[in-house]
């Protein structure tokens, strides 16, 4: 007859398969998922907040729309415009939703939390920006090639300034996220934000609208385009651990 263990002596299939001196850490599989997981909390916080998105996205919609009914109707001069005005109105519109990407974590708890996470901190951060991206960022690039056409930008360039806004937004949601986490739980941290963000941002302003003024000119914007995508790779190699480190500094402040 088979003898029966008590619970205390109940072996998981992983003990029996491990090494019993090795720990296992989370697989890349569960990082994935928590990250996700995060992001989806985000996102469907920022469904509650409907109000901070669609005034983001008034904001750049007013902000585009002003220049050509302040300037005329001249179309060289609304040509040369049309790729820094679109650019200038998504920075200043993204900025609107980013002081809040960490505060509330911080006001109810669940700042610490992720802090005592068994999972990477950046890993966990990248998922919040993911979820800024998502609910201001993607809103923004969509609708901007539409702004544009106040401008009589040809189909060429608003693909251009569309594939721009693609490749940038993630970059200023990226450094945003990181003077976030800067100004979290400092008196006037927005306007911190601001003075830190800005400045950052200039090249990804400047390779944005390059792109289209390119275009414009009768050349090839591959190559602010690839300027635009290396930065993006360099943002998410370094922004979630500065933001991380951050985040710790602010916390323990």
């Amino acid at each position: 007859m088979s003898a029966v263990l008590p619970p205390s002596h109940t072996v998981s299939a992983r003990a029996l398969t491990a090494p019993s001196d090795v720990v296992p850490g989370p697989s890349l599989g569960s990082l994935a998922g928590a990250a996700w997981a995060l992001a989806l909390r985000d996102l469907r916080l920022a469904g509650r907040r409907r109000t901070d998105t669609l005034a983001s996205l008034a904001f750049f919609v007013m902000a585009s729309s002003l220049f050509p009914l302040a300037l005329g109707s001249e179309s060289a001069l609304l040509a040369r415009l049309a790729g820094g005005v679109p650019w200038v109105a998504a920075l200043l519109a993204s900025l609107l939703p980013l002081a809040r990407l960490f505060e509330d974590d911080r006001a109810d708890g669940t700042l610490e939390q992720l802090l005592l996470s068994p999972h990477p901190l950046p890993v966990l951060v990248l998922g919040k920006v993911t979820a800024h991206w998502l609910a201001s960022g993607i809103p923004l690039a969509l609708v901007a090639p539409l702004i544009a056409l106040q401008y009589g930008l040809p189909v060429e360039a608003l693909l251009v300034l569309l594939a721009s806004l693609l490749l940038g937004t993630p970059i200023l949601s990226l450094l945003g996220a990181v003077a976030a986490a800067l100004a979290t739980g400092l008196r006037g941290g927005a306007l911190l934000l601001s003075l830190m963000v800005l400045p950052l941002s200039v090249p990804v302003l400047v390779f944005g609208c390059g792109a289209v003024d390119a275009v414009l000119s009768g050349q090839s914007p591959a190559g602010a385009l690839s300027l635009l995508g290396a930065g993006l790779l360099l943002a998410l190699a370094g922004a979630p651990a500065a933001c991380a480190a951050a985040l710790r500094i602010s916390v323990e402040a």
